[in-house]
């Protein structure tokens, strides 16, 4: 389901989760096994026999609420499993989810320059997960998908991993659902994947309204929380700059939000001076010295990483762009490319088993984890801000092609060298970009 028109009232407009999907007939990236196989990404030029359905949660729970935009496989077989095939001469089963089928923590972690950092930062730092409804399984599936790729435990009995709900109660949580289970399995994976010595906090807001999600992000924060990933977003409204002051003026913590998933055009929260909107990228292994590269993420001209000049939202001091004379999406980006996704465990409501996600839903956890391979903020500092003074330099990876749609000020659209809308001032490089 997608939003409803941009600029509507508050009262009356449609909240959605920055969407996780797989996208079909497409060129997949692959990689990834697990501890003991971590396979190279690997590009294939067969085009993915694999077929998709939406998740439960395209169906509103309740009238004006938050919905999801998101596809899991459902049969066939995937470019990556192809591939595997191809190496192997072994066919694997179509539709198995019992090996992952999309990128695994060691491919982030190469991609982001990030390897050196992951295994030696972040212990004693908390990244908060904000979602809507109650995940059952968040625990015991994040627990599969760190015990298969060789992460730290982290359970609530060793005091790494905490859920509760919007008020902070342990036991009093919202009603479960399955799609966002789908979304909290994505966003969990996504933060140990990047930051595997970090603890995760997850916050359950009541329903997917703007008011319980700003409420849960205010609790997280209460928490202790430095990091909080948000993987959600609609249509901007009047409304926006109360609600910046309500749930996202927090001065030395790092608020990621998801850019959305429709292509160009700007979204809440991620149009909020406050925080740092992430985009999103296709990923993929290439002969350069990274052995990586970049393009926009744009799968339609309805799907793909969003950006754009917000409507209300202020310009904040770092920003110096001239197309927009408001806050301009995005900040920085990673990958969400549904065709390059990242392999995910989920079991609440589906097949327990492995699955391929994309969206700008994966960015946002992303990005939260390198804030946090990068170190406790400073107080009072606006960690949006920090990419900005490594623009231009090596610690940032500058995407210069693809595009997220049409515009009038093409940069607001179309990637460029240095700052653009859809990927801002470019991907994570290491951490230092991301320190005060």
């Amino acid at each position: 389901m997608r939003t409803t028109p941009r600029n509507r009232p508050a009262t009356q407009r449609g909240w959605r989760r920055a969407g996780t999907a797989v996208a079909a007939t497409a060129t997949l990236l692959l990689t990834g096994f697990g501890t003991a196989v971590q396979a190279d990404a690997a590009q294939t030029a067969a085009t993915a026999q694999a077929t998709w359905t939406a998740t439960p949660c395209t169906t509103p729970a309740h009238p004006g609420e938050l919905t999801c935009d998101s596809y899991r496989v459902t049969g066939g077989l995937t470019a990556f499993q192809q591939a595997q095939a191809a190496r192997t001469g072994i066919t694997p089963k179509a539709a198995d989810a019992a090996a992952p089928s999309g990128y695994g923590p060691s491919n982030l972690q190469s991609a982001y320059g990030l390897t050196s950092a992951a295994a030696s930062k972040g212990a004693g730092e908390t990244i908060a997960i904000v979602d809507a409804y109650d995940d059952p399984n968040a625990a015991a599936d994040l627990a599969t998908y760190r015990s298969y790729y060789g992460l730290p435990a982290c359970t609530v009995a060793n005091g790494c991993f905490k859920k509760v709900s919007q008020s902070g109660s342990t036991t009093s949580l919202p009603s479960a659902d399955s799609g966002w289970a789908e979304e909290i399995s994505l966003d969990l994976d996504m933060a140990s994947a990047v930051c595997p010595n970090c603890n995760v906090l997850l916050v359950e807001a009541t329903s997917a309204t703007m008011a319980n999600l700003g409420t849960a992000v205010n609790r997280a924060v209460t928490l202790g929380a430095k990091y909080v990933s948000n993987s959600y977003g609609g249509s901007e409204s009047s409304s926006d700059t109360s609600y910046d002051t309500a749930y996202f003026n927090h001065p030395g913590v790092a608020i990621t939000v998801s850019a959305g998933d429709e292509g160009y055009g700007a979204e809440y929260p991620a149009a909020s001076k406050y925080v740092t909107a992430v985009g999103g990228t296709a990923l993929a292994t290439s002969s350069t010295t990274r052995g990586w590269t970049e393009t926009v993420w744009k799968t339609s001209s309805s799907e793909g990483t969003g950006s754009g000049c917000s409507a209300y939202d202020t310009k904040p001091t770092w920003q110096t762009d001239t197309g927009c004379t408001k806050r301009t999406v995005s900040d920085v980006a990673a990958v969400a490319d549904p065709a390059t996704g990242v392999s995910v465990y989920d079991s609440y409501g589906i097949t327990a088993g492995w699955y391929t996600f994309g969206g700008t839903s994966a960015s946002s956890p992303i990005i939260a984890g390198v804030y946090a391979l990068a170190g406790t903020p400073s107080t009072g500092s606006s960690p949006a801000s920090f990419p900005y003074a490594s623009a231009g330099t090596s610690a940032l990876n500058d995407v210069t092609s693809g595009n997220n749609g049409t515009c009038t000020t093409s940069y607001l659209c179309t990637a460029r060298s240095g700052y653009d809308g859809p990927t801002g001032v470019g991907t994570p490089a290491g951490v230092s970009a991301f320190t005060g």
